[in-house]
Order: C-alpha cells, then structure tokens, then sequence
C-alpha cells in the first residue's frame, strides 16, 4: 500500500467505506470517470491513458514522500472495490487550508441516493482525517448551481456556502454559476 508521510495512519474507515492512499490499480477507472464526468470537473479535454500514467508517477508518486505535499489523494473504497475518489487539492500549509476534492464512480454518481450516501460517507471520513489527522483549519470545495444534490450534501454536513461566481463556467452552452463552500474546524 501507497503511505503518505504526511498522514500517521494510512487507513480510514466508516461502515464498509475506505479511504486509502490512491493506488496505481484505480487510476485507469479513476480517468474514465473524469472523462465521462467531464462537465462538472474543471477538466477541459479527455485524459488519455499515457497523461494518467504521466500524472500517477510525476505528481501523485512524489507526494507520497513529501512532508507537507501539495496535494493528498485516497482511492475510496466500498468493501474494498474503488466507487470513487478524492481528497486534498491545493493545499496551504502556512494558513492550513485546502480544497477538497470529490467525484464517484460514473454509474453511482447517476444515482442520486447511492451519490447521496457515498458522498456523505466520504465527507464524513476526509473530514476526520482533515481536522483530526491533517489539524486543517479549513476545508473549500467548488460545485456548480447545476448540481443541487451535491448542494444539498455540502449544506447538510455543514459547509456554508462562501461566494458564488455568476456565469463562471460554460456547460453545454449555458454559462453556469460557480459555488465555494467552506467548513471550518469547529
């Protein structure tokens, strides 16, 4: 199993969800949901299989190593298969701040109670490991006003909602709003 140096343990469980250090095994799925899931992600054009390969070994491997890394991402399991994955993006350690990242296997993400139930497991382990583990001060993530199911689970776990960005990404067309939320270790 990948280690994090960062992290002292590198095994977080709730029910029958993991999250573990992303493994080289998931990246390929991991790429086909992004590009399948392409219209909510910040993402502008398909991943091919070699930029996966090239973003695991230069950027995601050297994290592993790395004291305060930019970036700590988990491969999330249900009963030890990948249904998804995220965590920490952009992270700032002088002001103990990162966003969070986010994004669910394709076919569960379409169903808004399993979306529902994973997401709100998900935020419930990185959140623990964020303010218990990482000692963040604070948590971002950004979502789109096209999207009022994950809305729904940011407000309910407690995520407030920090500015709107009017008409920030194009989609299909449409120019959307761009939504920041934040939690605050409490």
């Amino acid at each position: 199993m990948n280690k994090y140096n960062c992290l002292d343990i590198q095994k977080f469980s709730f029910e029958d969800y993991i999250l573990i250090p992303i493994r080289q095994e998931d990246i390929q799925d991991i790429r086909k949901w992004r590009n399948a899931q392409i219209d909510v992600l910040r993402q502008k054009k398909p991943i091919s299989e070699k930029e996966q390969e090239e973003y695991y070994e230069n950027i995601i491997k050297k994290n592993f190593l790395k004291n305060k890394p930019e970036q700590i991402i988990f491969s999330f399991l249900l009963k030890n298969e990948c249904i998804g994955y995220g965590g920490f993006v952009h992270i700032d350690w002088k002001q103990k701040s990162a966003e969070l990242s986010f994004l669910n296997e394709t076919s569960r993400s379409k169903n808004l109670e399993l979306y529902f139930k994973d997401f709100s497991k998900f935020l419930r382990i990185i959140s623990k490991i964020a303010f218990d583990h990482i000692k963040f001060k604070k948590l971002i993530t950004e979502t789109y006003n096209i999207r009022p199911k994950t809305i729904e689970i940011l407000k309910n776990f407690g995520f407030k909602k920090e500015k709107t960005l009017k008409n920030h990404v194009k989609i299909d067309g449409k120019l959307i709003d761009s939504l920041i939320f934040n939690l605050e270790n409490k």
